[in-house]
């Protein structure tokens, strides 16, 4: 039996066709998406390593990533920069780029092989990239994974805006709230939020879990954002931190009606058009 979940799913994200004024979005498990659209392909987090502590396999190996024009990530954690699968696709791909919080950029730059690869977001810095397949927007906000850590070099977590052509993404990083956060981001206009919702407690914090949103803190969050459709994550990975999806969705449709979300299956594909 194969270690790999979807072998076949690389090959549907690289030659997958996005209509104008859309965004394909594949959930590759925890806070790991694969995002096409406005000719550009990039990658979030991507954690393809092979673990018992896994709930589930990965989809497919890091090789199979040979058509990633941006790889994002937003924090140093094994599950968020994954110290086998970001030089696996650097090797598959000498095009692809890489980006990472200013303080770890130096980090990534190991993994990856080259400084020249990688370049360093600080939060409320816009960034503008231009690959082969197209242009890449990403506007870097602060994420507060129980506290901010702020070093001289800036943020070591962040949460990123992405604009993909006519649509625009949100990937909130591991956060909890802070003030400011609805503000900054709200100016985003946000079509689609990527959030977690795995929370937090005293007893995982005592072993050293650093917790996220709630599912109550997602939900009001994507709410006060104006966010068009909101897609919980950050849970399903390990054991001993995750919650149901349900939760956020029946609190979402009780307190926010008007707020549309989407459960993603594990390595399912969601095409959002902007209205």
């Amino acid at each position: 039996m194969s270690e790999y979940a979807a072998p076949g799913l690389a090959d549907e994200i690289r030659n997958a066709t996005v209509p104008a004024g859309a965004a394909a979005i594949w959930w590759l498990g925890q806070a790991s998406f694969a995002l096409k659209g406005g000719g550009a392909t990039v990658y979030v987090d991507p954690y393809l390593q092979v673990s018992d502590r896994r709930m589930s396999p990965p989809p497919f190996a890091p090789s199979a990533i040979d058509h990633a024009d941006i790889v994002v990530v937003t924090h140093d954690h094994l599950d968020h920069v994954d110290p086998n699968t970001l030089p696996g696709i650097a090797a598959a791909s000498s095009a692809t780029r890489f980006v990472a919080p200013r303080p770890i950029a130096g980090r990534v730059a190991e993994l990856v092989g080259s400084a020249d690869r990688v370049f360093s977001a600080l939060a409320d810095v816009p960034m503008r990239l231009t690959t082969p397949g197209g242009t890449v927007e990403l506007l870097p906000t602060p994420a507060k994974h129980e506290e901010f850590n702020e070093t001289p070099e800036g943020y070591p977590y962040l949460g990123y805006t992405i604009r993909l052509g006519d649509v625009t993404i949100h990937h909130s990083g591991d956060t909890i709230p802070y003030e400011g956060q609805i503000e900054r981001v709200r100016a985003h206009a946000v079509d689609v939020a990527l959030l977690p919702i795995n929370g937090r407690d005293f007893y995982r914090t005592r072993r050293g879990i650093l917790g996220n949103f709630d599912y109550r803190e997602a939900a009001d969050f994507a709410a006060a954002i104006d966010a068009k459709l909101v897609v919980p994550m950050h849970y399903g990975m390990f054991a001993a931190n995750t919650v149901p999806p349900g939760h956020f969705v029946s609190y979402l449709a009780e307190q926010y009606p008007h707020v549309a979300a989407h459960v993603m299956g594990r390595f399912g594909r969601l095409v959002y058009t902007r209205p």
